[in-house]
């Protein structure tokens, strides 16, 4: 079977992505799949090049409209037979699709859980040949997952009504307990399970303090002109502020979230989409599915509430594999506002929130590289320096902080001599800094000899010091409500012999520098002919009522831009170009070089000499 022949005539690519064909040769071997593959990682293939070598229809699982008739589109645009069902269509246009269905004349169809697990649909589909169900977004099935939907629970079904029906899970985001309950419920049989690195090569990772929050978001995006992007916020309140804010300073926004009517959500993704907004700020309601590939930049105006949430919400930048950038605004008042969040659920629930939170903040925190702290947390080892994150490119200022170090230490283990237990992190601060609380006055803690030792050093301080020793295992939080502190072994003995510790200078950055060095995913063209190409392929997808991207990635552009193809044969060498967009758009395309050669072959015939 040539698979790189389909790979080419379908889809325009000359190579596979990494797992990509061994996923592919087990589909069409009719077994069962587990894929996880990072974002961008080619997840759809997997699915959508198996069905159009096989007679009969694969059908793909899909929590969200707006991703169906995105997928839709792109396929449609490459000659491939594909359709969806769902609420958004009329009943002419469903019935239509339907009779369709039963002639046999699509390839894949695109239908979400609810639907496709109705008695009636499923009765339906026994006539349409059904040769591979495949499961997007497979993570919502767990429970166990950050994102879990009760809808999902039914595919476990699936198996009993077809039971001879291979099925494939795929997903971007799942720890190693989530990959097995997805196994277990979908009732995967021997099921060849694939796992990606999780490492996004082209993405740069960067904290900043966060100071002048909408300030700082704003200089963000100026320093980004025509480039798309998202910022995620903490509330609806503060979503439908920024885009306010933001589109009375010139920039296009416009929020999202589950406080808007349903139309307005999907009029402003659609907006996104097709570039007419160039920024969405959005609460976490937005973005599993979305699939366009040129978000150049998220930006996370508060914090999130645990590591996995953070890596798929950044995994929205860079799709297409063009460098891009991942910015967290970072204040401990964010910690404590999340902290309050907490406080609110059952005890259990405390108790996974609190350790989820307290790897975010290392992970804002830390002064190491923030790509291997990120797959650390996934089991995978990455070795630093990545060259992709502010403290691999910018390593932050360290001081001998062993007299604070010191300082910190004896107040713990006074207070627990005095009390014969721990307090937590706050107390502790307090007392150093000497202040007058209930809490302070009650256990008679000012008459402490480290009560007040730290009244030089500011409150915020002391506790990113305190946080630091966390990280150092110079001192331990017991799990629970309260998480009081304690020397360890090793804060003893550091304490006991006057050991040299190192600490962390406080951040100075107001903004993120962008780094000179060359970035992975960058390819060096021509601006100016990448520009005009951008405003062609955007008039023939408002023609063809479609984003821009499904007629073309950046990348396709970037590498026109780069190649200068004026023939046939030579646009057929740019990556993305199948048959079928041969056809549809190698004239104009080509053509807009030729024109812009014309203009420009003077002034670039000087620049290649000079190079």
């Amino acid at each position: 079977m040539d698979l790189p022949r389909t790979l080419k005539k379908d889809f325009g690519y000359d190579q596979f992505r990494p797992l990509q064909e061994e996923i592919i040769r087990d589909a069409l071997a009719g077994r069962d799949v587990f894929a996880l593959m990072p974002t961008g990682g080619g997840k759809s293939l997997c699915f959508q090049l198996p069905a159009l070598l096989r007679s009969g229809l694969t059908i793909v699982v899909s929590p969200l409209i707006s991703l169906m008739k995105d997928q839709v589109d792109a396929l449609q645009t490459s000659g491939i037979a594909a359709t969806f069902l769902n609420s958004a269509l009329d009943r002419h246009e469903a019935v239509e699709r339907l009779r369709r269905l039963n002639r046999g004349e699509y390839r894949l169809l695109y239908v979400a859980p609810e639907r496709l697990m109705l008695d009636g649909f499923l009765e339906r589909a026994l006539n349409w040949n059904i040769t591979q169900i495949a499961i997007d977004e497979a993570h919502c099935i767990s429970e166990w997952g950050h994102d879990f939907r009760p809808e999902y629970r039914e595919l476990k079904k699936l198996r009993r009504h077809l039971p001879d029906v291979p099925i494939m899970a795929l997903t971007a985001t799942a720890t190693e307990r989530v990959r097995k309950d997805i196994v277990d419920q979908l009732h995967l049989h021997n099921a060849r399970c694939y796992v990606a690195s999780f490492n996004r090569p082209n993405l740069t990772y960067r904290v900043v303090p966060k100071s002048s929050p909408y300030e700082q978001v704003l200089t963000l995006i100026r320093a980004r002109p025509n480039e798309s992007g998202i910022v995620y916020c903490a509330s609806r309140k503060t979503a439908d502020s920024l885009a306010t804010k933001l589109n009375g300073d010139g920039v296009k926004a416009k929020p999202y979230h589950a406080g808007l009517e349903s139309t307005d959500r999907a009029e402003h993704q659609e907006q996104f989409l097709r570039d007419d907004a160039r920024v969405i700020t959005a609460t976490i309601a937005f973005g599993m599915g979305i699939n366009k590939p040129n978000v150049r930049f998220v930006i996370h105006h508060d914090l999130p509430k645990n590591i996995e949430s953070y890596y798929q919400e950044t995994g929205r930048a860079g799709r297409d594999g063009l460098p891009s950038e991942c910015v967290l605004l970072f204040s401990a008042s964010d910690v404590v506002k999340q902290t309050r969040f907490i406080e609110e659920k059952s005890e259990k629930e405390q108790r996974i929130a609190r350790e989820q939170l307290r790897q975010m903040v290392h992970y804002a925190e830390t002064r190491e590289c923030r790509r291997a702290t990120l797959l650390r947390y996934f089991g995978e080892e990455f070795p630093a320096p990545c060259n992709g994150c502010d403290n691999c490119l910018e390593p932050r200022e360290t001081f001998d902080g062993t007299v604070h170090a010191q300082k910190f230490l004896s107040c713990i283990y006074r207070i627990y001599e005095k009390q014969g237990f721990g307090f937590g992190l706050n107390h502790v601060v307090d007392v150093l800094a000497g202040a007058e609380t209930e809490a302070i006055r009650q256990h008679d803690h000012n008459e402490l000899s480290t009560y007040g030792v730290g009244k030089d050093v500011k409150r915020t301080a002391w506790l990113a010091i305190g946080r630091e020793l966390l990280r150092l295992g110079l001192i331990a939080a017991a799990p629970g409500k309260f998480a009081t502190l304690q020397q360890t072994e090793a804060g003893r003995a550091a304490l006991r012999e006057r050991k040299t510790i190192t600490l962390t200078k406080p951040f100075d950055v107001e903004t993120t520098k962008r780094s000179k060095k060359h970035r992975a995913g960058e390819i060096k063209c021509d601006e100016g002919l990448f520009e005009q190409l951008r405003v062609l392929r955007r008039q023939i997808a408002d023609k063809r009522d479609v984003p821009a991207y499904v007629i073309f990635s950046d990348v396709a552009l970037r590498e026109m831009a780069r190649a200068y193809p004026t023939t046939q044969a030579e646009f057929r060498r740019i990556p993305g170009v199948g048959e079928q967009k041969l056809r549809d758009f190698a004239e104009p395309f080509t053509a807009a070089v030729r024109d812009y050669l014309a203009i420009n072959s003077h002034q670039l015939s000087i620049s290649n000499q000079r190079s």
